[in-house]
């Protein structure tokens, strides 16, 4: 049986309506899964207008329980972020009820959802807290085959050194592990980042990896983990790039994501990882320059909806 997958619209002022119509006319999309559309009628047809096609699918449509019923093309406003902050409990709720295997949702823009007054720093923070979840999350970042999670996040750089832990970086390292699995990966091979220039240099240069990031990766070996580090940021996702691992840990946001967005910033994608089903989304934004146009690519989001059609398979 083919699971059936949730679909957000994402804000409705971005490109999310109509990269999201792009997606339902694929073949692709309908062949490994059953789509379940939550959204505000009037979008989904305004979507279809802006990009120019007309999905001609019988789609299982849930329309939204809290729509915002205005649209601001380009601008981001806390009618949508609200809009955005409602659809995400309604679709919560319906994974969390067994409704659907997990879903995919078309990009959201943190300014509007904290206009709307989210309370958490993102919106897998704000999941963790409605589904009264307690186990470890954390954004995993996709492009084709390589996988990354971070230590830190959506915190400052002037922060980070004192929120590198050995919990947190063997958190991260479980993740990615679990997730890679989840995937279809047997048996991932991880690299764990440096946090300092060189590694560290001997301690020359700070002495987390001596004292934090080298100890989380030998317990993580000890656990039947196949990780490796810490070794350089500026060297490792070339060897990651080139098929020497599955999977990379950084140390803070940045660190992966400008990697990985120079290596293929139209396809990359997010994973929510740790939460009870999977759920995806494509790593850049609502791109409000070009909302409304009709140009916007739908490639990270055929993507996210391949992976997470793949991992709700899989479990």
């Amino acid at each position: 049986m083919k699971p059936k997958i949730g679909l957000l619209l994402g804000d409705r002022n971005g490109i999310g309506p109509e990269i999201a119509v792009k997606l339902l006319t694929q073949p692709e999309t309908h062949e490994g899964a059953d789509v379940v559309l939550v959204a505000d009628p009037a979008v989904y047809v305004g979507g279809q207008a802006i990009a120019g096609v007309a999905v001609d699918r019988d789609i299982e449509f849930h329309p939204l329980e809290a729509p915002a019923n205005e649209t601001s093309t380009g601008t981001a406003t806390a009618a949508a972020g609200q809009e955005v902050l409602s659809a995400l409990k309604q679709v919560a709720r319906m994974a969390s009820s067994g409704e659907i295997a997990g879903f995919v949702f078309a990009p959201l823009n943190k300014q509007a959802m904290h206009m709307a007054g989210i309370g958490f720093e993102d919106e897998m923070q704000f999941l963790k807290s409605e589904l009264n979840f307690d186990g470890d999350v954390g954004e995993l970042n996709v492009l084709d085959r390589l996988w990354t999670s971070r230590v830190t996040s959506h915190v400052a750089i002037r922060d980070v050194a004192d929120h590198i832990t050995i919990y947190g970086i063997e958190r991260a390292i479980g993740l990615l592990d679990r997730s890679l699995r989840d995937s279809g990966v047997a048996s991932p091979k991880l690299a764990v980042a440096a946090l300092n220039p060189h590694a560290g240099d001997g301690g020359n240069f700070g002495r987390e990896e001596i004292d934090v990031i080298g100890p989380a990766v030998g317990q993580a070996v000890d656990n039947g983990i196949a990780a490796e580090g810490p070794y350089p940021s500026d060297t490792v996702f070339v060897r990651a790039r080139d098929g020497d691992y599955d999977g990379v840990v950084t140390m803070y946001h940045d660190q992966g994501q400008i990697a990985m967005k120079l290596m293929g910033f139209g396809s990359g994608i997010t994973v929510l990882g740790g939460l009870p089903f999977p759920v995806t989304t494509p790593a850049h934004g609502t791109a409000y320059d070009i909302a409304g146009k009709g140009d916007a690519d739908a490639t990270a989001l055929i993507e996210a909806w391949r992976t997470c059609t793949r991992m709700a398979s899989g479990r």
